[in-house]
């Protein structure tokens, strides 16, 4: 969805291809983020994500179409870019035989004014872990660590491939608090993720790939409004009468069903009036009732429908 104002676009792809030999991975590939939002890129492996960043990163040259980052060409005008952009690896590209300081010390030296080492070390909660060499630290820990050298430069626009693989919950929470600091601050953000709960709680919007095209583009909410269904879900004891339980709603037996034990779904529109219908019957059969959502799905299974769709196609 390209935006009006180019000024306002910190990445722009029109209609980028590449190609590894018989193997189209990006094709006809079109999509803009604007400045200062967190931008998600999913897709299934292979649907050409990695390639398509590492094309935005001046690493690979496109065959076809255009690219820009901050209006620069990420191949061609690659040493003017480099100082505005962060990136950060899933795995791989830190020293292994150096402290997280000495790293981060290393790293601020190419920059003219870089961020504090020692604020960034305590902001990715290593503090306690300056001591270790890098080969010795957790692969959570390690995430943070390429997280605070993707930001030393002070970066207008940031690449985040997979940023909180083998966290613990609490550098995981950390971590998007930490990323919604940075777009507060009018950072770009662009990130992979094969969490959809990660992408649905982070990014402004999310463009998911397949076979190196364009299958979806919008903000979570708008995908999964979008693809809502006349259905309703809930959450109770197991073993609950479904045939009673659709008498009461006035449905025919087959539409509630337990999918698992104590999930349950019902094939019909969550209007008021079911919904309703539902809570008194629970009341009445003295079963509390644990969660429930009406018609809308989560990212999640958006996305497994969508690439499903392009898989068949």
């Amino acid at each position: 969805m390209p935006a009006d104002d180019d000024a306002a676009l910190a990445i722009s792809v029109s209609g980028l291809a590449k190609q590894y030999g018989t193997v189209r991975a990006v094709d006809d590939l079109s999509f803009d983020v604007r400045a200062g939002e967190v931008f998600g890129l999913l897709g299934p492996n292979g649907a050409g994500k990695t390639t398509t960043v590492e094309i935005l990163e001046g690493y690979r040259q496109p065959d076809a179409g255009t690219v820009r980052v901050l209006g620069l060409d990420p191949w061609r005008e690659g040493p003017r870019l480099r100082p505005q952009m962060g990136v950060m690896l899933q795995e791989g590209g830190l020293y292994p035989g150096l402290r997280p300081l000495e790293l981060l010390r290393l790293f601020a030296a190419y920059y003219d004014d870089p961020d504090d080492p020692e604020r960034l070390i305590d902001v990715v909660g290593l503090r306690d872990a300056t001591r270790t060499v890098i080969r010795r630290l957790s692969g959570g820990q390690k995430q943070r660590l390429s997280l605070a050298a993707a930001l030393i430069g002070r970066p207008r626009v940031v690449f985040l491939d997979e940023p909180t693989a083998g966290m613990d919950p609490h550098a995981r929470a950390s971590t998007w608090e930490l990323v919604r600091t940075l777009r507060g601050a009018g950072t770009t953000i662009l990130l992979t993720t094969h969490a959809m709960d990660e992408a649905e709680h982070l990014c402004d919007r999310v463009a998911i790939i397949t076979g190196g095209h364009l299958a979806a583009l919008g903000s979570p909410a708008d995908l999964t409004r979008h693809a809502a269904s006349d259905e309703v879900w809930f959450a109770a004891a197991a073993g609950i009468d479904c045939v009673a339980l659709a008498a009461a709603l006035s449905l025919a037996p087959l539409l509630v069903v337990e999918e698992r034990p104590g999930e349950y779904l019902v094939r019909a529109a969550g209007t008021p009036a079911l919904v309703a219908d539902l809570a008194c019957f629970l009341r009445d059969q003295n079963v509390m009732l644990a969660a429930l959502q009406a018609g809308r799905r989560s990212l999640e299974e958006v996305f497994l429908q969508i690439t499903a769709e392009a898989d068949r196609a």
